[in-house]
């Protein structure tokens, strides 16, 4: 297996396959197998393959969320951090997590492939839930416990080790969300319609996964956690982790992988460099004038070709070619020539930055699900009827409510629209993103209204239910279904065939700038509204403070964000279909 995975594939070599009356036999999309021959239709892909990937993703979700879902109780109960601090931390780190799948995805599109990244990222994953286990195991490296009302914090030491591990699970999954998801997509051919539709299928069935893993980690191993021992708990996920790295390697033989190409950010760098090195430089009338590859692949391996559009004029000055632009045996000099594809993918980038912009906002309010809603619900009522339910259990409901309605989704309201509207995938990406952004608004809303009926419930001298919450988190799994899985499909299917992982991980980018842009709005609130006597927004006890306040806040910040992106989804579906034309 080492052998065939040199350098991801042997990328010197041109397409191997057979010319046999049998060519049918081949997958069309040049996908090969883990030894780099053709990989054959009927033994490889499709649902035997992604059912694995699917497996993997429940058991990664289980150990992931077994660690994020309870991270603010973790920090709080047995690091003794305060709130604003915890918030600040945990959106760090959360968008430390979204951060790394660009990384993931530089090394998955241009060196290692789609297979090695996830295996070398659930190794360094593993690594990290193991240092973590530890840090909760071992006396010495956790504060000691309360006596009374002190508490002592965590040292620089101790907190050197938690954090190590927490940021190698950031760095390991970072790999895993770049890369798992377009691997299982990859299963399916594209010009295939049969295969098409499932591919469709598969990213709600992918998402469902996740969720699934989610539930049961937020439910039974968070319960864990709480009551029995906080190391048994992360023992538990590390050990699943483990079955995650086996199942994955059990499928290397049956998976259909493509090719990396050259680096995405170096060919979008040769386009700018290129174009700005012809300023004065006069773009042809005739689109057909600009340098392209012969033959139906471009130059980067694997990779079709893209038609020309007249958007982003500017950058065509790469792709028009002069006698300073080419080497003595006629090859083109990469940083001052590029191909009208090379142009392309850059231009397709620039067209999505305005919805991806607006995405940073969107998750800014869907953090809150792991920083302050867990806050608000801690200094509530944990009775449910006979049941004492831990604050980060509430997350158990938004998951359960996503798989609910994913599998509403996929199985009846896709028909419905098909059967009066003829699309067969049901609403189209963006009328999913913008049904998400307006449902979120309605979120933060019933945060806001919850906590301010909880405030006065205190005056009153009265204690409020943790059920009060479960609105606010049923609207945000709502919001969530129409949203993320259909930016997920969308920026995978934007993307240029070899540049998959890098629009994946750019749609996931946005999580982490929403994360980064909370923690910064949590602090500034709280640094800005506190002092001279005032406890502030946010404060330790809630209970003086105005929570309420700050989820106003953003459900204004979500109703500006939302009708932006209505702007710029209608922008973007005209020069969508003018490119089409």
């Amino acid at each position: 297996m080492e052998k065939a995975l040199e350098n991801g594939f042997p990328l010197g070599s041109e397409d191997t396959r057979p010319l046999l009356h049998e060519d049918w036999q081949y997958t069309d999309d040049g996908s090969l197998d883990i030894y780099g021959r053709p990989a054959l239709r009927h033994k490889s892909g499709n649902w035997r393959a992604s059912a694995i990937i699917l497996g993997v993703e429940v058991l990664e979700s289980l150990a992931y969320y077994a660690i994020s879902t309870n991270l603010v109780m973790y920090m709080s109960k047995i690091l003794h951090e305060g709130n604003a601090s915890i918030a600040a931390s945990v959106g760090t780190w959360m968008g430390t997590g979204y951060l790394t799948p660009f990384l993931g995805a530089l090394v998955a599109d241009s060196y290692w492939g789609r297979y090695r990244t996830v295996f070398v990222s659930a190794l360094i994953y593993l690594l990290g839930m193991v240092i973590l286990t530890f840090s909760a195991s071992i006396s010495f490296l956790k504060p000691p416990q309360c006596e009374g009302s002190s508490c002592p914090s965590a040292t620089e030491a101790q907190k050197l080790v938690f954090f190590s591990g927490l940021y190698l699970i950031a760095f390991g999954s970072g790999g895993i969300k770049s890369s798992l998801l377009p691997l299982g997509a990859d299963q399916f051919e594209e010009g295939n319609p049969v295969e098409k539709q499932r591919k469709g299928s598969f990213f709600n069935w992918f998402y469902f996964a996740l969720n699934l893993g989610a539930l049961i980690s937020s439910t039974f191993i968070v319960w864990i956690e709480e009551n029995i021992n906080w190391a048994v708990g992360f023992g538990i996920a590390t050990l699943l982790m483990a079955l995650a790295v086996v199942g994955f390697i059990s499928g290397t033989w049956i998976y259909r992988l493509q090719r990396p190409s050259e680096s995405s950010v170096k060919r979008f760098l040769q386009v700018l460099v290129a174009s700005l090195k012809k300023t004065s430089l006069e773009v042809p009338v005739d689109s057909s004038d600009l340098y392209e590859m012969k033959g139906k692949t471009s130059m980067a391996l694997g990779s079709q070709k893209l038609v020309h559009t007249d958007e982003f004029r500017f950058l065509d000055k790469a792709a028009t070619m002069t006698a300073l632009d080419v080497k003595n045996d006629g090859s083109p000099i990469p940083w001052r020539l590029c191909t009208v594809t090379q142009v392309e993918e850059l231009k397709i980038l620039l067209r999505l930055l305005p919805i991806w912009l607006t995405s940073i906002v969107y998750f800014t309010g869907y953090s809150q699900m792991s920083t302050t809603f867990i806050e608000q619900g801690s200094v509530m009522d944990a009775a449910m009827g006979p049941f004492s339910v831990p604050p980060a259990s509430l997350f158990a409901f938004e998951i359960l409510s996503v798989m609910i309605l994913v599998f509403i989704y996929d199985t009846f309201i896709v028909s419905t629209i098909k059967r009066f509207v003829g699309k067969g995938s049901g609403l189209s990406e963006l009328q999913r993103m913008g049904v998400g952004r307006f449902l979120i608004i309605l979120s933060m809303s019933a945060a806001a209204l919850v906590e301010r009926k909880r405030l006065k419930s205190i005056g009153a001298g009265e204690s409020m239910s943790i059920a009060w919450q479960l609105p606010q988190y049923f609207i945000l799994g709502a919001s969530e279904v129409f949203n993320c899985i259909g930016q997920l499909e969308f920026f995978y299917g934007q993307a240029p065939d070899t540049m998959r992982s890098m629009f994946i991980a750019f749609s996931l980018l946005t999580n982490s700038f929403g994360s980064y842009l909370s923690s910064f709005i949590v602090t500034a609130v709280a640094t800005a509204t506190s002092g001279e006597g005032q406890p502030g927004w946010i404060p330790d006890d809630l209970n003086v403070g105005h929570l309420d306040y700050f989820f106003w806040a953003l459900a204004g910040l979500s109703a500006f964000n939302f009708v932006f992106f209505i702007v710029f989804a209608r922008w973007y579906r005209l020069k969508k279909v003018m490119v089409d034309h």
